[in-house]
């Protein structure tokens, strides 16, 4: 009998090589390549016959794009989830998701073991693992990045070249990218130093350069309820369809672009562009309305959550209590999240351009500095006293002292 081995398929350099690579170095074994379509852009009739081509004999795709959107990008979205101060968590967030696909796959195929083309200097051999672990622990995991002798990129298309396989990608364009309906991330080649200028005209592919965007401002305006969005510009959209039409919006404006250096899980530091329009067009949105609507304790702590989050999130750390836990947390503080944001786009900035919500606590009567009923100014005097009481203390001892 055959040993069944579940892999993880892009169609992409790598994933093209280890169909291949594991029916040499497997043997008796039936390659299943399995593809989770979370909004790459692929052609996904030339990635199963691309499979056929190098060895595989049937490839599942699995359309999990609504899914991707409302069970992993709405809840990272209500936590306002950031990693490194900047990074959107573009490829962190999908990676547990496909994970727990392939699982399914491989429990209903009876399959010994899964396969991910996830390198052993990288986060999502973590990311793939730890999900693995969560629900079938009894699966061996092949990482062909950890074993083989293949050094390189160059050395993988080579090995393509020897078996009369063609690579999916030329030497000149070989970047190492991820693209999902949030964001699409590029490494390597020039990137992979830091002193180098990113050239955004030739690596950008959701975006324009922010100095190529219009010179005209285009305002959008989002309705929230609980910290979802439901509306752009006044229209309803599925989860999917809203991403996508912010994606233009924000792509076309110059939304969105990071050039980061980031701290690895595995301990060194690594540097790429990411591009992520429609989803920071969100985030600034839902961060508007946010504050106008939670108290400023709930606000406070609730960073530190945000920060946790997208610690657990990076990590690959989504199945686990303590990322559940937080996220009922932040589901209890979007309760009251329901709204419109207006904002207005211009050269790859975001620019806020009014918000209001039933449930908004900023009290106009309070603010202004016209004084009303409900604030008295006089209350201030005996509050600063009790607040700064203890620094009165200090101070008396200290003259004493002295």
């Amino acid at each position: 009998m055959s040993k069944k081995i579940v892999l993880a398929y892009s169609g992409g350099l790598d994933t093209t090589v280890m169909i291949p690579w594991l029916k040499e170095n497997q043997p008796n074994s039936e390659v299943i390549p399995v593809c989770v379509d979370v909004g790459q852009c692929n052609d996904y009739e030339a990635v199963k016959q691309r499979a056929a081509k190098t060895g595989a004999g049937r490839v599942h795709i699995i359309n999990a794009r609504e899914e991707f959107v409302t069970d992993f990008l709405f809840p990272m979205l209500k936590a306002q989830a950031v990693y490194n101060g900047k990074y959107l968590l573009g490829t962190a967030i999908a990676r547990p998701l496909i994970a727990k696909k392939l699982v399914d796959i491989a429990l209903k195929e009876n399959a010994a073991a899964i396969c991910h083309g996830a390198t052993g200097k990288g986060n999502d051999q973590i990311r793939f693992e730890l999900t693995v672990k969560a629900f079938a622990p009894q699966l061996q995991i092949i990482a062909p990045w950890r074993v083989w002798e293949l050094k390189s990129r160059d050395e993988e298309m080579e090995f393509l070249r020897v078996r009369n396989i063609e690579a999916p990608m030329k030497k000149e364009q070989s970047y190492s990218r991820d693209d999902n309906l949030w964001h699409i991330s590029h490494e390597g080649l020039e990137l992979e130093n830091p002193a180098v200028g990113a050239d955004y005209k030739r690596l950008l592919q959701m975006s324009v350069p922010p100095q190529d965007a219009p010179d005209k401002p285009e305002c959008v305006e989002l309705a929230f309820e609980k910290g979802i969005p439901v509306t752009l510009n006044g229209k309803h959209f599925s989860p999917v369809a809203l991403l996508e039409e912010l994606n233009k919006i924000g792509g076309r404006n110059g939304v969105g672009v990071i050039d980061i250096v980031e701290n690895r899980i595995v301990g060194m530091k690594s540097r790429g562009v990411y591009e992520t329009p429609g989803g920071t067009v969100l985030y600034a949105a839902h961060a508007e309305l946010e504050n106008l609507c939670l108290d400023r304790k709930t606000a406070s702590f609730k960073q530190t959550v945000s920060h946790t989050l997208g610690e657990l999130i990076y990590a690959g750390e989504w199945y686990t209590p303590l990322r559940e836990a937080l996220s009922a947390f932040v589901d209890k503080t979007q309760e009251t999240l329901t709204g419109k944001v207006r904002l207005k786009l211009y050269k790859g900035n975001l620019i806020p351009n009014g918000s209001e919500s039933p449930y908004s606590l900023y009290n106009e009567e309070m603010a202004s500095f016209t004084t009303g009923g409900l604030y008295s100014h006089q209350d201030a005097e005996g509050f600063i006293n009790l607040t700064g009481l203890p620094l009165t203390v200090r101070a008396l001892m200290n003259r004493r002292t002295k």
